[in-house]
């Protein structure tokens, strides 16, 4: 196996005679002013796009999806119920809609990792959406009884995230954990999610930014905070969604164990799309 190299550390001073001092990691040091305005607006962006693209003012769906594995978005095309939205100004994305139920749903497929998660979901809201849902897929952490270890795959509605990324400290001062808004709970209560068929379980999550480097020690300390599932845009999400005060659900769908034995990532029908289709429909009627 190639060996990884250390990790060198830059020198902070090149002065003659003057002593180096490390100064720590730059997401940290110096510490982020999240108060601050960007000098780069998500509006002026989607301004250029609009011109560069060719692509006219218009509305999307009020409700849009993240769908990092883009399960979802495959079966609607399959289907032939999904069409590209021709307003959406994005230079890195499509956006899909398709009629759930009653509702006009729109669909971002292959948003994965933090830091594209947040700088879609930004582009969501400034073209007027008003609730994204974030729909990924995770690898079990705690052991539930109708989990994966079970044989079974669960969502978990995230209330809160371990933030082992880098994007939510631009979004919020450092802590342990980012939060879910309240608001999140009050319009989706567990009622709203009762007769699906794949169970929803409010819990806690671990969002980590190198899901390649989950070592038992990471996995080990994760299980001691309870936390249920690892994903990789959560706590940034819901950093994003606390300091903008914009609306962001997190289903985690829990459908591994890191692939330690052979058969892991099985989802379901559909790569899983059935089941979320049902708990988008949910979502959306209950909001």
């Amino acid at each position: 196996a190639m060996k990884r190299p250390a990790a060198a550390r830059e020198p902070q001073s090149s002065k003659p005679g003057k002593a180096l001092k490390y100064l720590g990691s730059p997401l940290l040091d110096p510490p982020k002013d999240t108060e601050a305005e960007s000098v780069f607006k998500v509006e002026n962006m989607i301004r250029e796009a609009r011109r560069q693209l060719q692509k006219p003012e218009g509305p999307i769906p009020s409700v849009c999806v993240l769908d990092p594995d883009g399960d979802v978005v495959k079966e609607l095309r399959r289907r032939g119920d999904a069409v590209q939205n021709a307003h959406w100004p994005c230079y890195h994305s499509e956006l899909w809609q398709s009629k759930i139920g009653e509702h006009l749903v729109g669909f971002v497929p292959f948003i994965v990792g933090a830091p594209y998660a947040v700088l879609v979901a930004d582009e969501l809201f400034a073209c007027g959406c008003e609730l994204v849902v974030h729909l990924t897929s995770a690898g079990e952490i705690v052991p539930h009884p109708q989990g994966p270890s079970a044989g079974q795959s669960f969502f978990v509605m995230v209330d809160r995230a371990l933030r082992d990324e880098g994007a939510s400290v631009h979004w919020q001062p450092p802590s342990m954990w980012s939060e879910a808004r309240d608001e999140i709970f009050e319009r989706l209560p567990p009622a709203a999610f009762e007769g699906l068929k794949k169970k929803v379980h409010r819990g806690s999550s671990w969002t980590t930014d190198a899901p390649f480097r989950e070592t038992q020690a990471a996995i080990d300390r994760a299980k001691k905070l309870g936390i249920l599932c690892v994903e990789m845009e959560s706590a940034a999400l819901m950093a994003f969604a606390k300091a903008t005060g914009n609306a962001i659900v997190s289903f985690a769908q829990v459908t591994n164990s890191m692939a330690v034995q052979e058969g892991d990532f099985e989802k379901g029908d559909g790569g899983g799309s059935h089941d979320a289709i049902e708990l988008i429909h949910a979502t959306a009627a209950a909001w």
